[in-house]
């Protein structure tokens, strides 16, 4: 007995609202399923992107270059020339962004009341601006001006410790090349906001000609930062920047860099299809026990029709399609209702009340949900590939039913 394809699209959509108190609530579970996904996972690789960009911003860059021992040993020791030749050629094509020279060496600083421990970042502000790794609001006073600017730029955190403030001066003190102490009075300039609150007291930023020749270096410095269009895409273009070295120099992607982002990224890759799995393991036994009702209170029916010379896997066919329009109008209302939440979510979350608890993952007070249709094209996925294989039990159960039981079936 041979049965077109609408005929069984309009009998399954006809069983699939017999009774439909029991749909209902199978496609409202699916739905919130799907949004839970979606929603979900725009969160997470919203937080991930966020700590990933901060992180990269806060001056590691999307790569770096060193001398080969300067990580081990952050001394001005290990410092390195100013890129040139092939280095500088390759530093200016794209994809390559913005780079940036500077000093960063360990130091001292002292007020008249308090002294302290923090990274020196001698800079070109010209550089670090087209880097995007200056801090982000300044409260009092000015940027640094150039290279050669004698100021100091400090975070707030970190004059409120010194106790000091706008115009005062302190004491910078440090090692030069020699491993001897060199140090100088400088006057503070501005007081900037970071990001991060730990950054304010860690990071005080000079003028990179300002260092050099407190360090008494010519225009040596200790690393280069480099960013490119994509934190992603960094192997594209990191082989070739690698080359342009030489073997004499240490090329490294942020991912070597900062191995907890890095990290981060690999585990969310996984963790996004895994939440996707379990949610829908769970609301697949849902889906069995409808399906498996459905199949019950049809019994005779399903009896009548073999014994009129329906095929088994015609009737297998039919609990799948029923299966298969729960699940397609699940995702559809689902999808609507996870875009319906994101989008007046895209201007940000406030989490300040945790912000602080975050600051040690990279982030800030505000968190930007991320959707990816790749997210949605894999719910859609998860969601129907299992949602059909759970179907399959109540379906092959209906396709052996005996005519004359099922008929005999009160």
């Amino acid at each position: 007995m041979h049965w077109p394809l609408n005929s069984l699209l309009t009998l399954a959509w006809r069983n699939l609202w017999r009774n439909y108190r029991r749909t209902l609530i199978m496609l409202l579970a699916i739905a919130l399923g799907v949004w839970a996904m979606i929603v979900m996972s725009a969160l997470m690789r919203g937080m991930t992107d966020q700590m990933v960009r901060n992180g990269l911003a806060t001056l590691p860059g999307e790569a770096q270059i060193h001398h080969p021992d300067f990580l081990r040993d952050p001394s001005v020791v290990n410092h390195m020339p100013m890129p040139a030749g092939s280095l500088l050629q390759q530093l200016e094509q794209a994809p390559i962004t913005a780079w940036a020279a500077r000093l960063r060496v360990p130091g001292v600083l002292a007020s008249e009341y308090a002294s302290r421990g923090v990274t020196l970042l001698g800079v070109d502000p010209a550089q670090e601006a087209a880097l995007g790794s200056l801090p982000d609001t300044l409260l009092e006073g000015r940027m640094l001006e150039g290279p050669d600017d004698r100021g100091i730029l400090l975070g707030a955190s970190l004059a409120a410790r010194l106790e000091t403030s706008l115009g005062k001066r302190i004491v910078l003190m440090t090692q030069d090349t020699e491993n001897d102490v060199a140090d100088r009075g400088v006057r503070v300039v501005g007081i900037y906001r970071a990001r991060l609150q730990g950054d304010e007291e860690r990071f005080a930023w000079v003028g990179r000609g300002a260092l050099q020749e407190l360090l008494g270096l010519d225009q040596a410095v200790t690393e280069v930062a480099v960013t490119g269009s994509d934190y992603a895409a960094v192997g594209a273009w990191l082989p070739a920047l690698q080359a342009s070295a030489g073997p004499e120099l240490e090329v490294l992607g942020w991912t070597e860099l900062h191995t907890f982002l890095g990290t981060m990224l690999a585990v969310q890759e996984g963790f996004v299809l895994v939440f996707m799995v379990v949610v829908f393991l769970v609301l697949s036994f849902g889906l069995i026990n409808t399906l498996v009702m459905a199949v019950f209170e049809r019994t005779r029916e399903l009896g009548l029709m073999q014994a009129l010379g329906m095929r088994p896997a015609l009737i297998l066919s039919q609990v799948l399609l029923e299966s298969l329009l729960l699940l397609a109008l699940g995702l559809l209302l689902g999808n609507g209702l996870a875009l319906a939440t994101l989008l007046p979510l895209r201007d940000g979350v406030d989490i300040s009340a945790v912000a602080e608890g975050m600051e040690i993952m990279e982030m800030g007070a505000t968190l930007y949900p991320l959707l990816a249709v790749d997210d949605m094209l894999m719910s859609t996925a998860v969601v129907l590939i299992l949602g059909l294989l759970a179907s399959l039990l109540p379906a092959w159960r209906a396709s052996r039913l005996d005519p004359v039981r099922a008929l005999a079936r009160h």
